[in-house]
């Protein structure tokens, strides 16, 4: 489990292809990396992967090909920069939302405006996931909890502050990428119980 809250965005170093899988190489921080162990989760993007090697400051994760076709981490290059999140420690505060790694589906950045008083991204978003996106609500993309801007109908705005731009690596977005986006899981089961609902209803009727 994570909270969404980005700890840094370390860099790419290198990526090894092999049948079925890529082998990421991540230069990750030794203060970032106290107690982690091989065997552990990390967010990649938003994405749960697991630690299988570690050496002084590099960190191993093999991502499997059905996980590649689903994310955007099939579209990372070695110099690239991830966000990166520690799996939840239970005991400490929780800044965002509990996001679990699991990502639904990618959105593509169709506008980025750029100006002295605000950094806001437009998101187009494939249909059928949009039942779940609510103005002022929770969204998992690339692994940080945000709140949801503006809404129409296959779209939704990010409005990103200083700090979020700081820590995290969507002051890199450019028109045409690709985003990791993770649902709240409390909105989606509370939108599908309620379709449920209604469609038994109507077939009482």
């Amino acid at each position: 489990m994570f909270t969404g809250i980005v700890q840094a965005t370390c860099d790419v170093i290198s990526i090894q292809a092999q049948s079925g899988l890529k082998t990421f190489e991540i230069n990750i921080p030794e203060e970032l990396q106290h107690g982690l162990e091989t065997g552990a989760s990390v967010a990649n993007n938003g994405v749960c992967l697991t630690v299988t090697k570690l050496v002084n400051d590099r960190v191993y994760f093999d991502v499997m090909e059905e996980t590649l076709q689903v994310t955007n981490l099939n579209f990372v290059e070695p110099g690239h920069k991830v966000n990166i999140e520690r799996s939840l420690t239970f005991g400490k505060e929780i800044g965002g939302h509990i996001l679990s790694g699991h990502v639904h589906t990618m959105a593509t950045i169709s506008h980025v405006s750029n100006t002295n008083e605000h950094f806001n991204l437009t998101l187009d978003v494939p249909a059928k996931w949009m039942d779940y996106i609510f103005y002022k609500g929770f969204v998992g993309v690339n692994g940080c909890s945000l709140t949801v801007g503006e809404i129409s109908e296959n779209q939704f705005k990010l409005h990103l502050i200083p700090e979020t731009l700081k820590l995290t690596n969507l002051s890199d977005c450019k028109v045409g990428d690709s985003i990791n986006i993770e649902i709240d899981s409390q909105t989606q089961v509370i939108v599908d119980t309620v379709e449920r609902i209604l469609a038994k209803k109507v077939l009482v009727k």
